[in-house]
């Protein structure tokens, strides 16, 4: 299953206690969720110097085979800044073309532009927008990243309100 590859979980800072909730749906011996972090791999410190952070960073998402990005307007913002450490990581799964699933934050099923950047909505690139929710999410990882290379170039997407339901969500 695609959610068990090495998964790359995109945030801005201020979106961290997201992430930190996937670690434990991932750590949660009770719940049916995992995957593999490429987060885990080669660990930067917090006083490492940017270009360091970012060589890190590119050495995290070459290995990674997907990527979640935790959307919100942090997340639209710092990934389209320019500047920031989730802008590098954007152009770099631009780069490396990379299937983005877009979990919102705001718990929205549709296509929230408002949380993904611009960068990514330039070059009309095939994401899929997903509620924060870890049943979507698993969902998306398992079926998206499949398809994906067939729908490269044609922009954001989300699923349909019978996926949810067949999914008891």
């Amino acid at each position: 299953m695609s959610y068990r590859n090495k998964t790359y979980i995109a945030f801005a800072s201020e979106d961290i206690r997201s992430y930190r909730l996937m670690e434990a749906w991932r750590d949660n011996d009770k719940i049916d969720f995992n995957f593999y972090d490429a987060h885990d791999l080669f660990a930067a410190r917090d006083t490492s110097k940017p270009e360091t952070i970012k060589r890190n960073l590119r050495e995290r998402l070459k290995n990674a085979k997907q990527v979640v990005l935790l959307g919100s307007e942090h997340a639209k913002a710092k990934g389209g800044d320019g500047k920031s450490f989730l802008a590098h990581e954007i152009e770099v799964i631009k780069e490396f073309d990379l299937p983005v699933v877009v979990a919102n934050l705001n718990q929205s099923r549709d296509i929230a532009t408002q949380f993904i950047p611009k960068p990514l909505l330039d070059a009309n690139y095939y994401t899929i927008s997903v509620s924060f929710q870890m049943k979507i999410i698993k969902f998306a990882l398992d079926k998206y990243v499949d398809f994906y290379p067939s729908k490269k170039g044609q922009g954001p997407h989300y699923y349909e309100p019978n996926i949810y339901a067949n999914l008891g969500l």
